[in-house]
């Protein structure tokens, strides 16, 4: 057993204490920073409550402007097109890793999903992890056929029993220049590793470590949830087609995705692999890259995922997210000014905004509902500040462009419906923040396993563009 609680693997990576979600005590830059606010906050209640209250007011409205023209600006920057690099005379060698967990009914079509990608076999190895107990996943990857270069890894038992403890190990196994995760329910594009090895090799400064390739959510067949498919699948197109690229021309970093990453393997053991303790490994992982010196960016193949399903399997996904958002939060403001200017302004843009926007969607939504019926029942025009509704408003214009922009990339139809669901979608992000704060007090590093079912289309073959997300 580790001095950190952790059951040690064979060539463990060293990750500073620092770095690390285990710790879970607040440095001290951060108590100042807490009692300097409590103090703040608690003098003016004190000594000027009214005054303490519109500052306060006014401070929510700058905010709520500042994220609105954060998202024009990041529009704007990923206008700007993924640059393409050429493939190398010799492909390097790569690596790919799949953590499973109780994933027996995906087995057959994600070996087929990882079959069908382009690459000389002679250059590529790829290991599916598995943890020991899983006896079930391993009879079924056992009984299907899998090219040579796909092997079966047993993680050694011990704590904890996450994805990132899974690819640490994998990652100690690897002997390939490049290094790529994906997850169970992924169909990437076949050629998305000849891209991204590209990219690596149009590399000129040596400072690119990692590129991240988009997720695209596809429908197979019948569904008992559109409303979650459809806002889901437009989180990611937002997300994946315009917040990321915008990033990455910006040169900023950003929370990577669980999947679909591609990283120079030296870099990613220098920098200490994953932290096994961060239920979001991918979203830590992008920042300590841009910490210790090296450089984001994204591609064009995109990898194909289903959205996870009903509110029973879509909650505790959102919660083992924004736990873990709030975890990465946790250890990068230890000591934020090792980010540097550009990545603690992306840390604040995109960590720090996604938890403060969900912890206030539901209020926001119910504060305008009860002000518009409260009025209407009295048959008075609602007392609401015109400057709070202008700015409010604008938020939600904003997040409506940056939708339907990455809709439009990712190939989503956008449209009325799915505008008008989105404010019920965004309240629905307050419930798992709400969860996610309780879980992080009373289970910090309980993994939240997202099931996944097989695809049941008859158009479901790797690598094929399944029945697209309505957004009408």
């Amino acid at each position: 057993m580790g001095a950190d609680g952790e059951d040690r693997l064979p060539h463990a990576f060293a990750l500073a204490a620092g770095d690390a979600a285990r710790l879970r005590r607040p440095s001290p830059f951060q108590w100042f920073v807490l009692i300097l606010a409590a103090g703040t906050v608690g003098l003016g209640l004190w000594r000027a409550p009214g005054l303490t209250a519109g500052l306060a007011i006014i401070a929510v409205q700058v905010a709520f402007a500042v994220c609105a023209a954060w998202r024009i600006l990041l529009v704007l920057t990923s206008l700007r097109p993924t640059p393409a690099g050429v493939t190398p005379a010799e492909l390097p060698t790569y690596s790919i890793l799949v953590a499973l967990h109780d994933e027996a009914e995906v087995a057959p079509q994600l070996v087929a999903a990882l079959s069908a990608i382009d690459y000389p076999p002679d250059r590529l190895e790829g290991f599916l992890l598995l943890e020991a107990h899983d006896q079930t996943t391993l009879s079924a990857l056992e009984a299907v056929d899998r090219p040579a270069w796909l092997r079966i890894l047993i993680v050694p038992p011990g704590a904890p029993t996450t994805k990132p403890r899974a690819l640490n190990h994998g990652l100690s196994r690897c002997r390939a220049e490049l290094v790529t995760v994906y997850d169970a329910e992924d169909r990437p594009d076949p050629l998305q590793l000849r891209e991204a090895a590209a990219r690596f090799a149009a590399d000129h400064d040596g400072r690119l470590a990692c590129v991240q390739a988009p997720l695209r959510v596809v429908r197979l067949g019948r569904t008992r949830s559109p409303f979650l498919d459809r806002q889901f699948a437009l989180e990611y197109a937002a997300l994946f087609e315009v917040t990321l690229p915008g990033l990455a021309r910006l040169g900023m970093p950003f929370p990577l995705g669980g999947t679909s990453n591609h990283f120079r393997a030296e870099v990613l053991r220098a920098v200490g692999g994953w932290d096994a303790w961060n239920v979001t490994e991918d979203a830590d992982l992008g920042f300590r890259l841009h910490r210790h010196g090296w450089r984001l960016d994204v591609i064009s193949r995109a990898t194909l995922e289903t959205p996870p399903g009903d509110l029973h399997d879509w909650l505790p996904q959102r919660t083992r997210w924004m736990k873990g958002f709030m975890q990465t939060w946790g250890v990068h403001t230890r000591r934020p000014w090792t980010l540097g200017l550009k990545g603690g302004i992306s840390l604040l843009m995109t960590l720090g905004m996604a938890l403060a926007s969900a912890a206030a969607h539901a209020p926001s939504v119910a504060w305008v509902a009860a002000s518009v019926l409260a009025a209407a029942a009295m048959g008075l025009t609602p007392a609401t500040p015109p400057t709070a509704l202008f700015v409010l408003g604008s938020g939600v214009v904003c997040a409506w462009l940056t939708a339907g922009i990455g809709a439009r990339r990712a190939g989503i139809r956008y449209g009325p419906v799915a505008m008008a669901e989105s404010p019920a979608y965004w309240s629905l992000l307050s419930i798992a923040f709400a969860h996610a704060a309780w879980r992080l007090v009373t289970e910090p590093f309980a993994w939240d396993k997202t099931r996944h079912s097989p695809d049941v289309a008859a158009d479901s073959g790797p690598g094929g563009l399944a029945r697209p997300i309505s957004g009408a």
